[in-house]
């Protein structure tokens, strides 16, 4: 199977290098996919040596001073980077004949936004509350993503994923924290709009009134934080327009210029540096991560939420990852069919499932998500992510080897 599992440097730690690559190869796949620049999280390792593992932003390698040095933002490093295990993984890849790709969170990090807010998204009030979120317009944080790609390319990988390389969301950002205002989808889209002085610039230089769509946002969302009902529905731009005005849609809209440009020179660090760049879109995660029950509208039309452009980054970009987070095979086909409309016929697609909760319950249903993502149009279906599943939902991706022979 054209494929990978996506692991963390934790997990070859836990289990050893040899034993997760053999389950790799085991399972059928061609690869994996490593983080090597990952964020914080609180993760449930069901198999790992903590059950519990608490992870935080950094890369796993020493960052090379040549591709930092002046830089204002310099990526954290994780406790045993200086072991390299990373180039361990390389070693042990070839020997197996695996594909190693380099799993890289770029614009997600509360450690480098905690420690400037300035670097971050400002929403339509001039508040800086989502410190994780690095605003893809500020010169620094393109600067920072810029010589991140190159430094996770010169790892040995032969691709980089990247990870959070655009706009992130409100809901995301607060999601642990308190609200308890009824914030309708669009509120809450509103609320997370970034109107910092880099972005405000960039949609003026594109003929948007910004400053109007600012005022307008602060208007609505401070009217609902009053008290006023939430809106009602999805987000759409038809739905957006009728609610909040056409120059709030345009100024949404103008984003995709600083995410489109951004990838375009992350996409040619890479491949300077020899490897290939997969951009992985959030937004089929954004959508079902939960429950595997996105709502109606598909991943493909609303990825404009997060600054995307997919039919602009389809002549940029050589592969895409569509994380397909959903319990109904019907709907990852419908999902990856409109992905591939979006992109086109020549970039790589790859899909993303779970292989467990809450998306998948049995070695059938897998299989059936798998045919789904492939008839609609993916080149190749990853797993995600090893150390978060139990073995046995791990050992359906085996039954599809099966399957298949």
């Amino acid at each position: 199977m054209d494929g990978a599992l996506y692991a963390f440097v934790e997990d070859f730690r836990d289990e050893g290098v040899d034993r997760l690559l053999d389950r790799v190869v085991a399972y059928g796949l061609r690869g994996v996919t490593v983080a090597a620049a990952s964020r914080q999280a609180r993760d449930v390792t069901p198999h790992g040596a903590s059950r519990l593992t608490l992870r935080g932003d950094g890369v796993h390698f020493p960052p090379p001073e040549d591709l930092f040095a002046g830089l204002r933002l310099v990526p954290p490093v994780q406790p045993g980077a200086g072991d390299r295990p990373l180039a361990e993984l390389r070693r042990a890849c070839d020997e197996r004949g695996l594909k190693l790709t380099g799993w890289t969170v770029f614009l997600h990090n509360a450690t480098l936004g905690l420690a400037d807010l300035d670097v971050t998204v400002r929403n339509c009030f001039g508040d800086r509350g989502s410190p994780a979120d690095l605003c893809p317009s500020h010169p620094d944080v393109r600067s920072y993503a810029v010589a991140l790609a190159r430094a996770v390319a010169r790892q040995g990988v032969d691709s980089v994923v990247a990870e959070a390389l655009h706009f992130g969301t409100f809901t995301r950002g607060c999601r642990h924290e308190r609200c308890f205002v009824d914030l309708g989808p669009m509120d809450a889209f509103l609320f997370g709009l970034c109107f910092c002085h880099h972005c405000m610039r960039r949609a003026t230089d594109l003929g948007v009134k910004a400053e109007v769509a600012r005022e307008e946002c602060g208007r609505i969302v401070a009217g609902v934080l009053d008290g006023d009902p939430p809106a009602e529905g999805e987000v759409t731009r038809a739905a957006l327009t009728a609610y909040a005005g056409p120059e709030v849609v345009a100024y949404a809209r103008a984003r995709s210029e600083s995410v489109t440009s951004l990838v375009a020179e992350v996409s040619a660090a890479v491949a300077g540096e020899g490897a290939e760049l997969t951009f992985l879109d959030a937004t089929g995660a954004w959508k079902g991560y939960a429950d595997g029950l996105p709502p109606a509208g598909l991943a493909a039309h609303d990825a404009w939420q997060l600054g995307v452009d997919l039919v602009a980054l389809g002549d940029l970009v050589p592969s895409f990852a569509m994380p397909a987070y959903a319990r109904d095979p019907q709907r990852v086909a419908d999902d990856i069919a409109a992905f591939r409309r979006s992109i086109g016929k020549n970039p790589e697609l790859r899909a993303v499932l779970r292989p467990g909760v809450p998306d998948t319950d049995s070695a059938e249903h897998l299989a059936a998500k798998v045919r789904a993502a492939e008839e609609a149009g993916a080149d190749a279906v990853d797993f995600y992510a090893y150390g978060l599943a139990p073995l046995s939902a791990l050992d359906r991706i085996h039954h599809l080897r099966n399957d298949r022979t």
